[in-house]
């Protein structure tokens, strides 16, 4: 192991002790510090067989976080996790499409965004609800259901 091998290992520990990366956004980013192909190809090699680097443990917990804590659908979670550098295939066996699930994240976001029912039943507030909604990668299937469910629990409570 060269001195450059050693060196592209540690900056890349430094790194994962920051946050979990993918294998190509730690490459992009050993290219960055001026490493040789040669040695990063032997450091990512080496943290791979040792288990700090996993592409599918590192799509799970970026699922986790894009469909519970920011409750973007299955589109955005796939922008998501596609920025982060993961590979399609690995993102594709990862997420899975589940409609039922949007629509409750649908209802979480228009309750935590909108809170009372006036601010979403005006056609302004309906225009703001669409727009916030695809900017969080719903479909506009997804989006007619949701405001259909919302105006039906709506009359229900009047």
């Amino acid at each position: 192991m060269t001195d450059s091998d050693g060196d592209a290992k540690r900056y890349a520990f430094k790194l994962l002790g920051y946050r979990g990366r993918s294998e190509s956004e730690l490459r992009e980013r050993l290219t960055r510090k001026g490493f040789p192909g040669a040695a990063i190809s032997r450091a990512v090699d080496s943290l791979r067989q040792a288990g700090y680097l996993d592409d599918s443990a590192l799509a799970e917990n970026l699922k986790r976080q894009a469909l519970e804590k920011k409750m973007l659908a299955y589109q955005g979670a796939k922008v998501f996790m596609m920025k982060r550098g993961l590979p399609s295939e690995v993102v594709d066996s990862v997420l899975g499409y589940d409609e039922e699930r949007e629509l409750q994240n649908v209802q979480k976001l228009v309750d935590k965004k909108f809170g009372s029912k006036e601010n979403y039943l005006t056609k302004s507030g309906r225009r703001r609800l669409w727009n916030f909604l695809a900017r969080r990668g719903y479909s506009s299937g997804i989006i007619i259901k949701a405001l259909k469910d919302l105006s039906l629990s709506e009359e229900e409570d009047s």
